[in-house]
């Protein structure tokens, strides 16, 4: 089973090193790493050519924004399986991609996830949060809760049946392609019990105190868009659980 890994980057030569020894660390041998980059000037391209020979293909040209860089990778995927790795992430586990695997083997499912540990940029062997997917269930996408998106793995052919990330969402694209996935198209999932990805904090997704109007506001559309009704209400009580995702420095 070829599994087909995205990074879609933009100045981003600070932590794409990482990202890409992380892929290429990988014990699973039958991965296609691509990178797909929107014209930066800071040096990745740099980072990239010194790479050539640990990436499958890349491109960089102007893009429409993280999600439209997103779809130009899949489109250029020839794998089975598409998962996407962002460039300011990394794979922690090197055998992370042959637990995914396993995972489809062992379950038949049409899509994997897991978990994922949020870590200090300063330090990335401090934990700040931890964002567990143990208890997703496709109902709770009406409180705006889904699967760890960087640990979300499937199967190549349903982004061709079902549509790719949808372009006019400013930060909650990839809850709208889960939630048209797993709920509207009723998607089979399972879940990994493993945090197989490091994330640093301070992306777009992760400031949720500046960001989140913006993604409440995308969710609810999201939801009407794809038949699950919700109201502000039922999208704002998840933030009583969040808590729960900080854990103490030393963890």
């Amino acid at each position: 089973m070829k599994v087909s890994l995205i990074t879609a980057c933009y100045n981003s030569a600070a932590t794409l090193q990482d990202t890409i020894d992380s892929v290429t660390r990988q014990l699973y041998d039958d991965i296609e790493y691509i990178i797909v980059d929107g014209g930066s000037t800071d040096g990745t391209l740099d980072i990239i050519r010194a790479n050539e020979g640990r990436v499958d293909q890349w491109i960089s040209e102007p893009d429409n924004g993280l999600y439209d860089a997103m779809n130009k990778g899949i489109r250029l995927a020839t794998g089975d399986i598409v998962g996407i790795i962002n460039s300011d992430d990394f794979y922690h586990r090197d055998d992370a991609i042959s637990k995914v695997v396993e995972c489809f083997h062992t379950s038949g499912k049409d899509s994997v996830y897991a978990d994922v540990r949020f870590v200090s940029p300063e330090n990335l062997e401090k934990t700040v949060r931890y964002y567990s997917s143990k208890k997703f269930h496709h109902n709770l996408f009406k409180k705006g809760v889904m699967p760890a998106h960087p640990t979300f793995f499937t199967y190549h052919k349903f982004f061709e049946e079902f549509g790719y990330y949808r372009t006019d969402y400013r930060i909650a694209a990839d809850f709208e392609l889960l939630l048209r996935f797993l709920y509207k198209n009723h998607l089979s999932y399972e879940y990994l019990p493993l945090d197989i990805l490091k994330m640093r904090t301070g992306g777009v997704s992760t400031q949720y105190l500046k960001n989140n109007w913006t993604i409440n506001q995308e969710n609810l559309r999201a939801c009407r868009h794809n038949g699950v009704y919700t109201n502000y209400l039922h999208l704002y009580s998840r933030y009583f659980n969040k808590v729960l995702e900080f854990v103490p420095a030393m963890w």
